[in-house]
């Protein structure tokens, strides 16, 4: 494993593809830094003796080469597994108040384990031998990736091939002797810039018209042909508080202008009976890392209403511990519901497992429907100081200190400085730039909320459990009226299962 500045070096000597306010920049530009430090400390974290305890948590054993690699480049042998990575994540996500941003990788990888074999039972392709022998240098060299899925969709009630351009969902443009190209573009690829590996994986499910848009693939994420267009968010650091952190995000439009990838690194080329299962397993592995991730969110802002109680002199008011409840019932039913899709895992045939999809779907979407209600109940606890707070420079000006200071004492227990600190903190995780960006992820990240209502109504029998009600009302059922709902992965259509049974 590698050290954060082994990291750092590294993203110092990739070529220079990344646009950002109108310029060519480099991966050490102060906006990407906040993006750059959420990673580096996943090293760190495991290098700091503080964290020595956490060691089975933070790495695992590669099942390729017996060697102790960091849990984000794994590939989950079993249940326990699975446990480990939304406890690390958890973890992980205390660090630096929010995502850790190394998820998305380690969902990708899973996800082509699990689909790269299954195309080959089917279709007697190489793709899973190839995707073992890339992935055991990821593994050696401690990389990191990021997951690049979503499409621009163009038009969105046109399918791939209607499309007036072809390139609005990135397809293979071209198949050589040894490799394939590939154009068009992904969006929303969190810390692509600031990654070494971009890991493309479909966005949907796919026709038969649509074999050039079934593709996986791995590409550097500094390749010829490769174009970051990035919006990054960090936040305000105060210059004498030390805080909020040097934290933020940077997320990219990722351009394929005719990329050349070599058939080692190709994992699905065409196989479009299979392009919606590979896209459905990355966002059932993404959503239960959100199991972890996103309890993770509210523990902080948990903490954070507890504090602004505790600063204002209200922490024993009934009202402020009844939503305090409500917020810790947000986090450990998203958490507890992590565990058992672990729990309800099953073996795949490559030997990855693949945790269940309706308990994974029923967290991430009960995490989306309350992520603003939680910044509503910060929002009410705080007041609304943490939105007009003094600049820090006023704090520190000999003319206006006095009065700010005396001004802005509130419980007389806390002291000024821990007023102004913990002000100046919710200020930045609720109101900030990069607040308002970790907003939109606690809806849209891992999937949108409609995806979320597919996938647990697809995998939820009502009809059993309306032949319950018929029973217990006395009205003559068919069939089965028990309901003992199995584990549910994700599948093709009936067709495209009956197709994997030949």
């Amino acid at each position: 494993m590698i050290t954060s500045s082994e990291y750092r070096k590294r993203l110092s000597k990739m070529r220079r593809n990344v646009y950002m306010g109108g310029n060519l920049i480099d991966r050490d530009h102060p906006r990407l830094e906040g993006a750059v430090n959420v990673l580096a400390k996943t090293y760190d974290i495991i290098a700091a003796p503080e964290f020595k305890e956490y060691e089975d948590i933070l790495t695992a054993k590669s099942h390729l080469t017996g060697k102790k690699i960091s849990r984000f480049c794994h590939i989950h042998q079993s249940v326990a597994d699975l446990l480990a990575k939304q406890r690390m994540t958890r973890l992980t996500c205390h660090q630096v108040g929010g995502c850790i941003m190394r998820c998305m990788g380690c969902d990708t990888l899973n996800a082509n384990a699990v689909i790269s074999y299954e195309v080959d039972q089917v279709f007697g392709t190489e793709y899973h031998k190839r995707f073992l022998n890339w992935l055991k240098g990821y593994q050696e060299n401690d990389c990191t990736g990021c997951a690049a899925q979503t499409d621009v969709k163009g038009n969105r009630p046109w399918r791939p091939h209607e499309q007036l351009d072809p390139d609005l969902y990135v397809r293979v443009v071209e198949t050589k002797s040894d490799g394939i190209v590939i154009r068009g573009a992904k969006v929303h690829n969190s810390v692509a810039p600031v990654v070494e590996w971009i890991l493309v994986v479909p966005t949907r499910r796919l026709t038969k018209e649509e074999g050039p848009w079934a593709v996986s693939c791995a590409i550097p994420t500094d390749d010829d042909g490769v174009k970051q267009i990035v919006s990054a968010a960090i936040y305000e650091t105060s210059s004498k508080l030390g805080m909020p952190g040097p934290y933020g995000s940077a997320d990219s439009m990722t351009v394929f202008d005719n990329v050349f990838v070599p058939w080692e690194r190709v994992f699905l080329n065409g196989e479009y009976e299979f392009g919606g299962q590979l896209a459905l397993m990355f966002a059932l592995y993404h959503r239960h890392s959100y199991t972890g991730c996103k309890p993770a969110m509210t523990d902080v802002l948990t903490g954070a209403t507890a504090l602004m109680a505790e600063c204002n002199g209200i922490e024993k008011e009934a009202h402020v511990r009844e939503k305090l409840v409500e917020m810790i019932s947000t986090s450990e039913l998203c958490y507890g519901t992590g565990i058992a899709a672990a729990i309800n895992a099953r073996r795949s045939g490559s030997g990855t497992y693949v945790p269940d999809m309706l308990y994974c779907n029923v967290s991430r979407r009960h995490a989306g429907l309350n992520i603003y209600h939680e910044y509503d109940v910060l929002a009410d606890i705080a007041g609304g100081m943490p939105a007009t707070l003094p600049r820090e420079e006023d704090w520190l000006n000999p003319e206006t200190r006095p009065f700010v200071e005396k001004y802005m004492k509130r419980n007389p227990n806390v002291s000024i400085e821990d007023i102004h600190r913990a002000f100046r903190w919710v200020q930045a995780i609720s109101c900030s730039e990069l607040a308002g960006v970790m907003q939109y992820a606690g809806v849209h990240g891992g999937g949108s909320p409609r995806m979320e209502q597919i996938a647990i109504s697809s995998s939820y029998n009502v009809e059993q459990v309306k032949n319950i009600a018929k029973r217990l009302a006395g009205i003559p059922v068919e069939g089965k009226y028990s309901f003992d709902r199995l584990g549910v992965t994700p599948k093709g259509t009936e067709k495209e299962v009956e197709a994997q049974k030949v």
